[in-house]
């Protein structure tokens, strides 16, 4: 990262909130060129732009893939869905396929034959979850009550968490869902409604924090918001006296105890819970294996809601591909702002500066300093540089004791800065904090450095956060990438897509178990998530469809002209979204997105629309005979949908829809055909609302 001076850089942060910018369409997977990519058939290649291609009068874009030996394959843009983009660890290139070698084939039936074996329990044990049946929640009166008690307006995000989480109660298959949400986002208030149902239907709750302090914060937060309902809530963590512990333990064994909130010590073998009904875990990535472990039985047949600012990738790569459910808080409170994050060389008059910046509107600043060994030297050199400021410091070696009364002098302001080491990480909420200043910042995983930023910006105060590099030290790329990801990612809401970056830059590690990691890299995550996926299907009976197996049945424009958009990477996302459409709300959404973002789309764009809806309601009917000519359209029903056709309702219908429809019966097959002036008028009017009403007559 070259040296940028504070005003370069504040411009810079200025501009990055992407939301504001109108063009925010593409995805953090969004293809660059020469970016790595993993075709089904074909294999690993090198992604080269899309290029259009002009055939009779209609141009086509299409998607050029280089392979070994500079072979080259064009992808039909109505295909993007089977190309992947190779996301494994950076700076390890992968080996580029050659072409109409088995090679490929052969590591994917291998690869496929190792998550049936390998991932097989594990997929069983979700898709075995399911299949539980449990016992569904009533609803109370109360519950309303609960809620207009709460003191803040709900964000749009946090009244759909809830939503669905009441949602997932209400049903009789237990919940297991990843509820993800930058700090202060309001996730504790969404698990609060969900432990209020849980309690209101005769079940207890057990809250599972990663650190003391959290537990006691929650406990406290709890005890102030349930404080008008007769529920009895306990805290269970290490500060807890055995005398305490015992009346605890017995409590929840006969049911006299509702809510429960602790540490790891709420995964001990004594803890008995007479009707367990949901179990609640913040910031799961902080436990070690032996807990995850535990974890794991205590969730076989109970509701589970797992809180997280950043999952991990593997909880979030499981969350999205189906194997549990996921609702993201990414709509800010009122009066929150975006933490301005500057990357930029060590500087003690940068430090000095924005020390005495956060001190003049009375606030508190955390230095995080990451070395035990000279702490206690970093203190007095920041002591010299702000000679009135009081400074203390913290560190795993302290005792809990001692770390507990220090952090708790710094929530009451005793002191003006602490610098500490990572123990920060989670768990303390300091509104009053709002200056984070953090040594050697390349030294961090992304998730880590997006958790040690949630520290500040936690009011209505704007906060300030410095990523301080060794000036003397050449960063590797995978610092750079991570340092550049935490500066680009300043709006509010971006704790899921830095998940997301932070699966690119590190890596798949333990998707579904260490074993499979080798795997992983040889196909690249996208891929190897999509043949998970398709095996989950299978598991559950359902039938898994060969994206690449039919080809477009109607030739029109998927052309993007530039004077729409010219950015090669957006019209890529364009194309995705226009793959998506399988009805005409979709359309009409997907119609709208554009339109708001970017004017009104050509007729050709709306025209290729309604193809991609063509084409979806031709695989569910199993059209495959389709006859195009510039004067005529002919589709023939197949065999098992014309014996299910009443003949004359048909002609009725098209009749009514356009009388120049022709429709014969030949060969136990329907064909529909209609002379075609103008594509764009008898194709999208006609011709795709016919087929709409046979696909919806079938249904019925």
């Amino acid at each position: 990262i070259s040296q940028y001076d504070i005003e370069e850089i504040k411009q810079e942060v200025k501009y990055k909130n992407t939301i504001r910018m109108g063009k925010k369409i593409t995805e953090l997977d969004a293809l660059q060129t020469g970016d790595y990519v993993v075709h089904r058939t074909h294999g690993i290649g090198v992604y080269a732009g899309v290029v259009t291609l002009q055939s009779l009068g209609i141009k086509k874009d299409y998607i050029q893939i280089q392979y070994l030996g500079n072979d080259k394959v064009y992808i039909p843009v109505e295909k993007i869905s089977t190309i992947y983009k190779y996301s494994d660890k950076d700076g390890m290139k992968p080996q580029i396929n050659k072409l109409g070698s088995t090679n490929w084939q052969k590591k994917k039936q291998a690869i496929q034959k190792k998550i049936r074996d390998i991932s097989g329990e594990l997929i069983k044990l979700y898709a075995k979850r399911q299949s539980t049946v449990g016992e569904a929640y009533q609803d109370y009166a109360e519950e309303s009550v609960f809620a207009s008690e709460f003191l803040y307006d709900e964000t749009r995000d946090q009244l759909r968490a809830i939503d669905d989480i009441l949602h997932d109660l209400d049903s009789k298959v237990p919940m297991d869902r990843l509820l993800c949400g930058d700090v202060g986002f309001g996730k504790t208030e969404v698990a609060f409604r969900a432990m209020f149902k849980t309690v209101c239907n005769n079940r207890q709750v057990l809250y599972l924090c990663p650190t003391t302090i959290l537990s006691k914060q929650q406990y406290e937060s709890a005890l102030d918001r349930f404080k008008n309902y007769p529920l009895e809530i306990r805290l269970f963590n290490r500060f807890t006296t055995a005398k305490e512990a015992s009346l605890i333990l017995e409590g929840l064994k006969n049911g006299t105890i509702d809510i429960v909130f602790g540490t790891h010590r709420l995964l001990s073998d004594k803890i008995e819970c007479k009707k367990l009904g949901l179990l609640v875990i913040d910031e799961e990535q902080r436990f070690g294996v032996t807990h995850k472990e535990k974890i794991k039985e205590l969730k076989n047949d109970v509701n589970v809601l797992t809180l997280s600012a950043t999952p991990i990738p593997r909880t979030l790569k499981m969350s999205l591909s189906g194997l549990r459910d996921l609702s993201i808080i990414d709509t800010p409170p009122v009066n929150r702002y975006p933490i301005q994050t500057y990357v930029i060389q060590e500087s003690d008059l940068l430090v000095k500066d924005a020390i005495y910046k956060e001190i003049a509107r009375s606030g508190q600043v955390f230095i995080l300093y990451n070395k035990i060994d000279t702490i206690e030297e970093k203190l007095y050199h920041i002591q010299k540089l702000v000679p009135e400021a009081r400074i203390q410091f913290a560190h795993g070696r302290m005792s809990k004791q001692e770390l507990d009364d220090i952090m708790d002098r710094f929530i009451h302001h005793d002191f003006d800065i602490l610098i500490s080491t990572t123990i920060i990480e989670t768990g303390i909420d300091i509104p009053n904090a709002n200056t984070l200043i953090i040594y050697d910042a390349d030294h961090f995983g992304l998730s880590q450095l997006y958790q040690l930023r949630g520290r500040v910006g936690r009011s209505n105060k704007i906060a300030y956060a410095y990523l301080l590099y060794n000036k003397n030290k050449m960063l590797n790329d995978v610092a750079v990438k991570r340092l550049q990801a935490i500066r680009d990612f300043t709006e509010l809401g971006s704790g899921y897509k830095i998940a997301m970056r932070d699966l690119s830059i590190r890596g798949a590690g333990d998707l579904l178990g260490s074993e499979q990691a080798g795997f992983v890299d040889t196909v690249g995550i996208s891929l190897y998530m999509k043949m998970i996926e398709e095996e989950m299907k299978r598991i559950r009976g359902e039938e898994v469809l060969d994206e690449e197996e039919n080809e477009a049945l109607i030739n029109v424009d998927t052309h993007i002209e530039d004077s729409y958009v010219s950015d090669e990477s957006i019209k890529i996302e364009i194309h995705k979204m226009i793959n998506e459409i399988d009805s005409y709300q979709k359309l009409e959404e997907v119609k709208s997105i554009l339109e708001d973002r970017f004017g009104t789309i050509t007729k050709e764009m709306e025209v290729y629309m309604y193809e991609e809806w063509f084409e979806k309601l031709a695989q569910e009917l199993e059209i495959k005979e389709v006859s195009q000519t510039p004067q005529m359209i002919k589709i023939i029903l197949p065999e098992s949908i014309s014996s299910n056709i009443k003949g004359d309702k048909l002609f009725l219908e098209a009749y009514s829809i356009y009388p120049k429809f022709q429709l014969k019966y030949e060969n136990k097959k329907i064909s529909i055909s209609l002379p075609i002036l103008k594509l764009e008028k008898h194709f999208i009017y006609y011709v795709v609302p016919l087929i709409q009403k046979i696909h919806d007559d079938l249904e019925v």
